[in-house]
């Protein structure tokens, strides 16, 4: 009698071990669970979400990570391969206006959602920049449709990944040699419009000079597909995320703060270390920071040197404040972005010779705006981040009070109303807390800066050159920094870690 066996069958007892439960975390381990393997994640924290944990106090509730919401069919697309959707666990809603830039006390301007409103907002500010707009948003839709539906989906593990004809040409289209800056020149003159136009470039990590000009693809995103919310803040995402891994059979440890990653000599498991516990496992996915796995678990099985990491791009860290205030701002929104003092020696401090910033730009973020559920009645829930360059030494409590001086007064200086006093409950966060949560490399925030040297296949790889079953995932490596590279990340991941395990 002959048996059918479905081909690519997966031994159920596989066992995998995530480490890390931030979003590139619960991303590879939903997904190896639904290919039917047996995930434990390990994460180091008491909650799970990575960067994107939650807190409260006081009657507040603090998103301590990430606040903006873009590329919501990553999200969904995401969802939809476990036949779910975002709704099912969230509820959205698009912020209109997306967000304020403040260029000093008395200008502001509020960037309403949808094109057709923003042609008219550019053409009152520049005159002919509404048609060049819709032609910018040309270009950057087809960047948009091929690195977030092509590129970013590769694993990135070889250039031969890269060398169809048809990739070639897209990449020849995607503006890889040109930056940003100069790209975004052919379209803007006023100064207003290039500031507006250069700032998503921010969260990727690198001036506009230095990043490549395929990343008009962040315009698309936030001008054409809009600035989301998820009501309840951004861990309802992790929450729905977790949720779903549990439904699939995921198993979730907290407070395992990992410490060794022990191959096996030759054939056999290996073995993790915790502070309190030892696992076995067939697969190991670190979703933890790359550069403390490969320097710090892995003795000489590490993929890099010293003076590889040494050499790496790093994106900014931040300097956090999270603050209860016991009454409204009326003047804010709900994202509020201060380029109110010089752009280009802000990024100098941070990128070409880092420093303290000697008068930063900052954003402010007030979700109570939006969402009475994460203050108290009548009080408003603000977050304040300032980008800093990574590695900075004297992280002192000094140094967080001076710069809190710093921007309270100009904040307070353009909403005209006193708010210092009024503060019931702060918190401050920077470079020693990324490293002492997550490990972070010189107390990073974001990751990799996303610089044409450090693209793709010439990122980290997401494979151990070492031991065979061991694999990367999450913002040190393909295909990079964000909430929604990162679920990308753990999908391609998973996909590389079945084809290689089955």
């Amino acid at each position: 009698m002959e048996v059918n066996v479905k081909k690519n069958a997966i031994n159920p007892l596989k066992k995998v071990i995530v480490i890390g439960s931030g979003f590139a975390g619960l991303s590879v381990a939903t997904s190896l669970a639904d290919k039917g393997f047996e995930v434990t994640i390990l994460e180091k924290n008491t909650i799970p979400g990575g960067r994107a944990r939650v807190f409260e106090a006081d009657g507040f509730k603090f998103d301590m990570g990430p606040s903006w919401y873009w590329m919501p069919d990553v999200f969904e697309t995401y969802f939809a391969k476990f036949g779910k959707k975002p709704s099912d666990y969230y509820n959205l809603v698009r912020l209109d206006p997306s967000y304020a830039v403040i260029f000093d006390k008395d200008t502001a301007v509020n960037i309403p959602a949808g094109v057709e409103n923003l042609k008219q907002l550019f053409e009152s500010i520049e005159s002919g920049s509404g048609e060049r707009l819709e032609a910018f948003l040309a270009q950057a839709s087809y960047k948009y449709d091929v690195g977030m539906n092509k590129f970013v989906w590769k694993p990135s593990r070889s250039i031969t990944e890269f060398l169809s004809l048809k990739l070639l040409y897209d990449l020849g289209r995607m503006d890889v040699l040109q930056s940003f800056a100069s790209h975004v020149r052919k379209f803007f003159k006023d100064p207003k419009l290039l500031q507006l136009m250069e700032f998503p470039i921010l969260f990727l990590g690198a001036t506009p000079e230095n990043t490549p000009a395929m990343y008009s693809l962040m315009n698309y995103a936030e001008i054409s597909m809009g600035t989301w919310y998820p009501m309840g803040g951004m861990h309802e995402i992790v929450k729905g995320m977790v949720a779903l891994a549990e439904e699939k059979g995921v198993k979730i440890l907290l407070n395992q703060n990992v410490t060794q990653i022990i191959p096996p000599a030759h054939e056999g498991t290996t073995r993790i270390t915790t502070t309190t516990d030892t696992f076995e496992a067939d697969i190991v996915v670190a979703g933890a920071d790359y550069h403390h796995v490969d320097t710090q678990l892995l003795g000489e099985n590490r993929n890099y040197s010293d003076s590889y990491w040494d050499k790496r791009t790093l994106a900014p860290s931040s300097l956090l404040y999270y603050l209860g205030v016991n009454k409204r701002v009326a003047k804010l929104l709900h994202h509020n972005l201060f380029f109110d003092e010089d752009f280009k020696q802000h990024a100098f401090e941070i990128y070409t010779q880092p420093q303290w910033p000697s008068k930063p730009l900052f954003y402010v973020s007030a979700p109570s705006k939006t969402d009475p559920s994460v203050a108290p009645e009548g009080c408003e829930n603000l977050f304040i981040l300032i980008p800093v360059a990574p590695d900075l030494t004297n992280d002192t409590e000094e140094v967080r009070e001076r710069y809190y001086a710093m921007v309270m007064e100009r904040l307070e200086a353009y909403v005209g109303e006193p708010i210092r006093p009024h503060v019931v409950y702060k918190r401050t966060y920077a470079h020693r807390d990324f490293m002492s949560d997550y490990n972070a490399f010189k107390g990073n925030a974001y990751g990799l800066a996303n610089t044409l040297l450090q693209t793709a296949f010439l990122k980290p790889t997401l494979k151990s050159k070492k031991i065979k079953n061991l694999f990367y995932t999450g913002q040190l490596t393909v295909p990079g920094p964000g909430v929604p590279p990162s679920l990308i990340s753990g999908l391609v991941v998973a996909d590389e870690v079945a084809e290689e395990f089955t």
